[in-house]
């Protein structure tokens, strides 16, 4: 399900090259996509991702795909993605910290899926503390990090955090765009 009532549908795709997976994980309702032979990552290796630095964002591949799975409904996956970055961060440091913020969003998402408020919640809340640490990190001058803006990262965690279960959808399509937002990268 593309898109929805509130929200419109996803800015272009970053790696258009990049086939979707044909369904975004939740619990009980599809294969595990790594460890079930009919997930869709079955037996696909880890990605391999080296040490990112912020100012080039563009050309670590795992980053851009986080942001399509992400901006796709695809937030299990998403969360992966970031993951990977998280680690080849050393799970320390700005970049890791942003990494686990943007983890926070696709787990409030999967929460959303599964039609559990309080995981939103809790994920938003997390997020919304991440952001302002990273915020205090890089400079209260600096909008942008890794070509996301950081105010629209704080609305959209508030958005959450105010309305957790307004994002709630346990349908059983393959794919529902749950976030009222979308991660848009900066074009300059």
């Amino acid at each position: 399900m593309i898109g929805s009532a509130s929200r419109p549908p996803p800015p272009a795709r970053l790696l258009p090259l990049r086939q979707l997976p044909p369904y975004s994980y939740v619990s009980g309702r599809f294969p595990h996509p790594n460890r079930d032979p009919r997930g869709h990552s079955y037996a696909e290796p880890a990605p391999q991702v080296g040490k990112v630095r912020p100012e080039e964002w563009r050309q670590c591949e795992t980053y851009l795909w986080g942001i399509d799975l992400f901006n796709y409904g695809y937030y299990w996956e998403s969360h992966e993605a970031w993951e990977a970055v998280w680690h080849a961060s050393g799970r320390r440091g700005t970049v890791a910290d942003f990494c686990k913020l943007l983890i926070k969003f696709a787990a409030a998402g999967v929460k959303a899926r599964e039609g559990r408020p309080e995981g939103v919640k809790r994920h938003a809340l997390r997020a919304k503390q991440l952001l302002d640490s990273i915020a205090a990190q890089v400079g209260s001058g600096q909008q942008q990090f890794m070509g996301l803006s950081l105010p629209d990262l704080a609305k959209y965690a508030e958005r959450l955090i105010a309305n957790p279960a307004g994002i709630i959808n346990t349908s059983n399509e393959r794919v529902v765009i749950v976030m009222p937002f979308a991660l848009e990268v900066s074009r300059v």
